[in-house]
C-alpha cells in the first residue's frame, strides 16, 4: 500500500474551539470536512475542545472528532498545539475570549454577532487590528456569506448586472419561540445574548445586505417588540433551540421580532424584518435586490438556486428565471459534486474553515473581519436607539474599513 510521504504533507494548524454545543457542533463539520474536500495549504488539527461541563466536553470531543478537551477556556488558549481559537459561545464571552486569543499570539474565528454592544465589538477591533500588526488574523463567523449561490449574487452585483441599486429586502423568520411555555434560556437574556432577534437573526441580514452590495447601511428606522414577556425559567440542559422549563416564571429581557427600514450609502433603500415568532417558519432567510436593470432574489429553503432577471431584455420573453448554483465554475463548487447534486447549510461552515485557513497561510485579511463585525454592531445599536425614540431616524456610526 502507497504512503503519503508526511515530508510532503501541508503543516499543521492546530485549531482549538471554545463551545460544543449548536454551533460547536456546526463548526466542528466544517473543521472535520475541509481538509478532505479542498486542497489547503495547511491541515487543520482539531486538537482541542474547551466547556466548563467535564462530562459533556467529553462527549461533544468524541462525538465531533477532537483530541482533547479543557474545562477552562484560558488553558486552551495556551496550549501549545492550538495556534487558532474558533468561539462558539453566547455573545458575553466573546471580547473576554478573542482578546486574551489575539493577546496569546493566536488567529481567531469568533461566532456572530461579534459581541453584545459596541462598546466591546470596539475593543475586539482594536485588539484584532494590533494583533494583524504582529501576523495573527481574525474573522467573524457570518456563514450566509458562504452559500454558493450568495457568493455568486455578490459577483453579479459587483459586476454591474444589476445597474444602479435601488431596493434591497430582506427578512429572517423563525417560529422556535411561538411556544409561551418554551423556557428561557441564555438567548431570552440580555445580559448573555445581547439582543434577542435583532442580534441573533438581524445581525445576519444586516452583514448579508452590506455584502452583497458592497456599501455600509448609513441610517435606519426602526420598531422592535416582545410578544411575550414572561417565560418558565429553564430546567436543566438546553440543546440548540430545544429546551425544558419549570414551574416558575423570569422575565424575557430581549427583543421577539424587529423590522427596520434603512438608506444605504448610495441612497438605496433597504428593509428588514427578523422575527423568531413567526409560526410554520423554521429558518426563512429571504432576500431580493432590485436595480434599475435587473434584480436578484435568494430563499435559503431553496439555497442551491438563485433567482435573476434582467430588465434589458425584450419585455415579451423577460422575467425571473432560475440560476441552479452547482457547476464547477459557481463559487466554491469546483471541490464537490457534480452539476446539480445540492449542497446544504453545513457545507457553508466548510467553506468558511476553507476561506480562512488559506488567508492565514498567505497572510491576507480575512473576510468578514473584526471591523466589519463592528459595522454590524453598530447597525443594531441604531436600530435598537431608532425603536426606544419612537422609530426617529438614526444615523449608523461610520467605521473607517470599508465593507467586504
Amino acid at each position: 500500500m502507497e504512503q503519503r510521504d508526511s515530508r510532503t504533507a501541508p503543516p499543521g494548524l492546530g485549531v482549538g474551539m471554545v463551545g460544543y454545543a449548536f454551533m460547536g457542533a456546526a463548526h466542528s463539520q466544517g473543521w472535520r470536512t475541509v481538509g478532505r474536500v479542498f486542497d489547503l495549504p495547511l491541515r487543520p488539527v482539531m486538537a482541542a475542545i474547551a466547556g466548563r461541563d467535564a462530562h459533556a466536553v467529553r462527549m461533544a470531543a468524541d462525538k465531533h472528532g477532537w483530541a482533547a478537551t479543557e474545562t477552562d477556556w484560558r488553558a486552551l488558549i495556551a496550549r501549545d498545539d492550538v495556534q487558532l481559537v474558533d468561539i462558539c459561545t453566547p455573545g458575553d464571552s466573546h471580547a473576554e475570549i478573542a482578546i486574551a486569543a489575539l493577546e496569546a499570539g493566536k488567529h481567531v474565528l469568533c461566532e456572530k454577532p461579534l459581541a453584545n454592544s459596541v462598546a466591546e465589538a470596539e475593543a475586539m477591533a482594536a485588539a484584532a487590528e494590533a494583533a494583524r500588526a504582529r501576523g495573527q488574523l481574525a474573522m467573524v463567523g457570518f456563514n450566509y456569506r458562504r452559500v454558493p449561490a450568495l457568493t455568486f449574487a455578490r459577483r453579479l452585483i459587483a459586476e454591474g448586472r444589476l445597474g444602479t441599486l435601488r431596493h434591497v429586502r430582506v427578512s429572517y423568520l423563525q417560529d422556535w419561540l411561538v411556544d409561551p411555555d418554551f423556557p428561557l434560556t441564555w438567548r431570552l437574556q440580555r445580559e448573555h445574548a445581547g439582543s434577542g432577534a435583532l442580534g441573533d437573526l438581524g445581525a445576519h441580514i444586516v452583514d448579508l445586505a452590506q455584502y452583497l452590495v458592497g456599501e455600509p447601511l448609513v441610517g435606519v428606522s426602526a420598531q422592535m417588540a416582545t410578544f411575550v414577556k414572561e417565560r418558565p425559567r429553564l430546567d436543566g440542559a438546553s440543546s440548540g433551540l430545544s429546551a425544558s422549563g419549570g414551574a416558575r416564571c423570569a422575565p424575557v429581557t430581549v427583543d421577539d421580532a424587529a423590522v427596520f427600514t434603512g438608506r444605504l450609502a448610495s441612497g438605496a433603500l433597504a428593509t428588514f424584518e427578523a422575527s423568531r415568532m413567526a409560526s410554520g417558519r423554521k429558518n426563512a432567510l429571504r432576500l431580493e435586490i432590485n436595480g434599475e436593470s435587473g434584480s436578484l432574489a435568494f430563499d435559503l429553503e431553496r439555497l442551491n438556486e438563485l433567482s435573476f432577471h434582467d430588465h434589458r431584455e425584450p419585455a415579451a420573453t423577460a422575467g425571473f428565471r432560475r440560476i441552479v448554483v452547482t457547476e464547477a465554475e459557481h463559487p466554491y463548487l469546483e471541490a464537490w459534486w457534480p452539476p446539480g447534486h445540492a449542497l446544504g447549510y453545513e457545507h457553508t461552515f466548510v467553506h468558511q474553515a476553507r476561506d480562512l485557513v488559506e488567508a492565514i497561510a498567505s497572510g491576507t485579511d480575512p473576510v468578514p473581519s473584526f471591523a466589519d463585525g463592528l459595522q454590524v454592531q453598530r447597525v443594531l445599536a441604531a436600530v435598537e436607539e431608532s425603536a426606544q425614540k419612537n422609530s426617529v431616524y438614526t444615523p449608523v456610526q461610520a467605521v473607517e474599513a470599508e465593507v467586504r
